[in-house]
């Protein structure tokens, strides 16, 4: 296999980290509920791309305290459990997850009952499964699954591009980043459409991210030592400024400066068959802004020391996948160093997982999704939101469902659309699909319109795939963050995932009729019209959401005539509109507003925008009679509200958020 950083020509093409999660599921009748796997209603899952030496058990309390107290675990004292350890001959029983940080809590969570027990590769796992099972104080058995490993396709890459005369910042090749904001430069992509990104150089004018927000890259290896990344990692001080072999901060992990590999046990690490995955990630969330080199990262500061932080959770190493239990440590090391927002460019297969509902994904991966409450209840971020936020990649099977743990409820599940803003011929939409962003696409003769960021060995690279969607999203949500702390509001997690799947610009206007994919099949646009998600995220909208100013879309080019009330309250306030509409002139010039917008005491506004962009404004309004009250006369209250205009090609014409 060919390793990215040693060809300074070549870029990435990544189809998708899909994770082909194991699954006991049999489809019952009607309702799909669960059947017990083996003919045994303990055992969890199936013993299919397990660990062929390893289960795990949860345990009642009397065997923890038996176990714990053993000098040989497998010689517990609990008489059934010993004589399973025996006759399959048990080399080992140790806590499947450290117990070592923040160990109060995890108990709280019950992660102090779940045990790992390690065989000899010839034991019939089934057979051990079963025999487990059987044990009175054994409550639940799961077999210790592992992920499928990566896949990636390599393409010419062209030369760094110079600075683009309108950009933000000075990283030069910012403009081959179509995605944070599409000019429809049909140079970059044949038929490329101006607004299909995440509105960013827009969010960038109020915010480019804070180092109190955390995010885990939950993925391969990030490259701590590259040149547009480092800046942005969460450095471990007590382990930099420590002893080199000697866990510092006594959190049970020795040198984990910038994170953890949790396959190889070791810090973050790239070897051989790694695909610089979670660097590319990493790099689209935080690369480093505005110094002069590489690329630019949603919330990577704007060069002044600011920019969110990274901490590397490696959960895919040299082409291997983590076990279940390594996962699920790696989920709760990244709450326990301060993660609020966990980035996870990984899923199930929806075509083969078997999971087809919330109950099936947290029943089947119990040890997971209970790491996933364990981080989404923990508050790493106080001053700006309660709870962390868990987004993740819906997948690139094409299929008309995300894949799990994405698809699950109270996380975010991202789809792909193309700098021509139509779904990614890859992308998994529909049933689970939450909201959609830019995932790009790699033609045979240009890979331009891939996703654009970092990659090991001080390399840059294209990349494509709902993989390179989920991180914009993460990157949104941390600038959400950043802005609710630089201006003292307060969100819940619920509050956040609320804004971020609302703060949308449509995508159903354009589906309609046929596309040609990339790979030469003919894609039948009518089969994703509300089917991706709330929408396209945008990340101004975002910011406006956090600050609760109202959001009014434009449409670019045209005579609008736009009812205000339809975007205040219920649409039927009882109030009238002042007819003094005052827009300053930096706003007029910005959105190319030419002749002269007005305001109806109705509440209709005539106006036409030239350029896109957003931008506020103040309304006034009056409650309670047409007039004002003054000195001389009874009448009403007047106030005003500040809104933004958005000025993009469509309008959300289709009922979406």
């Amino acid at each position: 296999m060919l390793r990215i950083y040693n060809f300074k020509t070549f870029a990435l093409l990544l189809t998708f980290v899909a994770i082909s999660l194991v699954s006991c599921v049999k489809e019952v009748e009607q309702d799909m509920e669960m059947s017990a796997c083996l003919g045994n209603a303990k055992i969890v899952n199936r013993s299919m791309n397990a660990m062929a030496d390893e289960l795990l058990i949860y345990v009642d309390d009397d065997m923890v305290a038996a176990l714990d107290a053993a000098q040989d675990a497998t010689r517990s004292g609990i008489a059934d459990a010993d004589a399973t350890f025996m006759e399959f001959g048990a080399i080992s029983v140790e806590h499947a997850i450290d117990m070592t940080c923040d160990v109060e809590r995890r108990k709280a969570f019950g992660f102090h009952k779940w045990y790992k027990v390690r065989f000899a590769k010839s034991v019939d796992i089934e057979k051990a499964a079963l025999s487990l099972a059987a044990c009175d104080k054994v409550s639940r058995v799961q077999f210790n699954s592992r992920s499928a490993t990566p896949k990636a396709t390599f393409v010419e890459s062209p030369a760094v591009a110079t600075r683009a005369l309108q950009a933000p910042f000075d990283d030069p090749s910012i403009a081959l980043q179509w995605h944070y904001q599409n000019s429809g430069d049909n140079s970059i992509f044949p038929t490329a459409k101006q607004g299909a990104d995440i509105n960013l150089y827009e969010a960038w004018q109020l915010t480019t991210g804070r180092p109190e927000v955390v995010v885990a890259i939950m993925d391969e290896a990030i490259d701590v030592e590259h040149e547009d990344i480092k800046a942005n990692l969460k450095a471990n001080l007590k382990e930099l400024n420590g002893t080199a072999g000697v866990d510092d901060d006594g959190n049970g992990y020795i040198d984990d400066i910038y994170g953890w590999n949790f396959v190889q046990n070791t810090p973050p690490s790239i070897l051989e068959y790694d695909l610089g995955h979670g660097t590319h990630v990493a790099g689209t969330v935080a690369a480093v802004n505005n110094n002069g080199i590489g690329c630019c990262g949603v919330a990577g500061g704007d060069g002044s020391g600011n920019g969110v932080r990274l901490i590397s959770c490696q959960i895919f190493s040299n082409g291997v996948a983590g076990e279940v239990s390594q996962v699920a440590n790696a989920i709760l090391y990244a709450a326990d160093m301060g993660a609020c927002i966990s980035q996870n460019s990984w899923s199930s297969l929806a075509a083969s997982s078997g999971l087809k509902n919330d109950h099936q994904y947290k029943i089947t991966l119990q040890l997971e999704y209970e790491a996933m409450e364990y981080f989404r209840t923990k508050s790493n971020c106080p001053e700006a939101m309660e709870g962390g936020v868990i987004i993740f990649a819906a997948g690139n099977d094409g299929m008309d469902e995300s894949g799990y743990p994405g698809a699950y409820r109270d996380y975010i599940s991202v789809s792909a659309f193309a700098p021509d803003g139509l779904p990614a011929y890859y992308t998994n939409y529909g049933a689970g699909c939450n909201i959609s962003a830019p995932g790009g696409e790699l033609l045979t003769n240009s890979e331009s319109g891939g996703i654009y960021s970092i990659l090991p060995n001080n390399e840059y690279g294209y990349a494509e795939g709902s993989s390179m969607a989920c991180p914009h999203v993460s990157g949104i949500a941390g600038l959400a963050l950043s802005y609710a702390l630089d201006n003292g509001y307060h969100l819940t997690a619920d509050k956040l995932n609320a804004i971020l799947l609302s703060s949308v610009n449509d995508i159903n206007a354009s589906l309609v009729g046929a596309r040609i994919a990339p790979n030469g099949s003919k894609m039948n646009l009518d089969n994703y019209y509300g089917n991706m998600g709330t929408g396209m995220i945008d990340a101004y909208r975002v910011l406006m959401g956090v600050r609760g100013t109202t959001c009014i879309p434009v449409v670019l080019g045209a005579d609008s005539k736009i009812d205000v009330n339809d975007y205040l309250g219920d649409g039927n306030l009882n109030i009238k509109v002042q007819r003094n509409l005052n827009i300053p002139k930096d706003v007029v010039e910005k959105l190319g507003i030419v002749d002269t917008p007005r305001i109806t005491t109705d509440g209709i506004l005539q106006i036409k925008c030239t350029k896109p962009g957003a931008a506020i404004i103040n309304l006034g309004f009056i409650a309670g009679g047409d007039k004002a009250g003054s000195d001389s006369a009874i009448g009403g209250k007047p106030f005003s509200l500040d809104v933004a205009l958005i000025v993009r090609e469509h309008n959300n014409r289709h009922g979406w958020l």
